[in-house]
């Protein structure tokens, strides 16, 4: 009897392992397909905020910048020894990057890329955001991102550095590269989805409790 319930067990790990392996490569698949393979025309909005991690993404942002799009730029994520000066001539930065360019040094992962870029985005007061990164990073970016400043507009300007038109599954670095995102962003989405839940019980419970002071006010100030 022992054995038979411990040869049912066993099928059933191995079917829930099986289930979960198939669920992962399933959700891999779709966010490759998903990833966009070029960046919109035209964007508009009140600033423009990129993340390190390629000259290409910096190249793109100083470009849009340089041509009008938002009113500053914030560059986040960038290395303790960079210098605005050897920064503006790697990215051929010009007259706006010098006037209304900022760098931020405190973050080191895209959460804090998240939380400094809120910071700045507070004390400029701005509505609306244009987030430069790469292609395969951008799903990541934007959980992080809406989860750190509710109420903004966030309008993606994707760079293509890994498409999912070519034979990635090819070439080990651009596999491997795929592979860890998905795999960080499947834990960014989990932890995205437990502050948007903690947070929603404290406003709620703000609510109540202001509700109920304003009740207990006005019933006290009847006649």
């Amino acid at each position: 009897m022992k054995a038979a319930h411990a040869s049912v067990l066993e099928r059933i790990f191995w079917v829930a392992a099986m289930v979960l392996v198939a669920a992962y490569f399933a959700g891999f698949a779709a966010f490759v397909t998903d990833l966009p393979a070029s960046a919109p025309n035209a964007v508009r909005a009140d600033a423009i905020v990129t993340l390190t991690g390629g000259e290409d993404r910096l190249d793109k942002a100083v470009s849009l910048f340089e041509r009008g799009v938002g009113r500053r730029l914030l560059i986040t994520g960038v290395h303790p020894f960079m210098t605005k000066d050897r920064l503006r001539r790697l990215v051929h930065g010009g007259r706006r990057f010098d006037c209304c360019a900022d760098l931020g040094f405190s973050a080191t992962n895209t959460h804090g890329n998240a939380v400094e870029s809120a910071a700045w985005v507070r004390a400029h007061g701005y509505r609306s955001l244009v987030i430069v990164t790469a292609n395969y990073h951008m799903p990541r970016s934007l959980a992080e991102f809406s989860t750190a400043m509710p109420g903004i507009r966030l309008i993606p300007y994707p760079v293509p550095e890994i498409l999912s038109d070519r034979n990635w599954w090819l070439d080990p670095g651009s596999m491997r590269t795929l592979q860890f995102e998905y795999a960080k962003y499947l834990g960014a989405m989990a932890l995205t989805s437990v502050v948007r839940a903690v947070h929603g019980r404290e406003t709620s419970a703000q609510a109540g409790e202001t509700g109920s002071a304003a009740a207990s006010v006005s019933g006290a100030s009847a006649p």
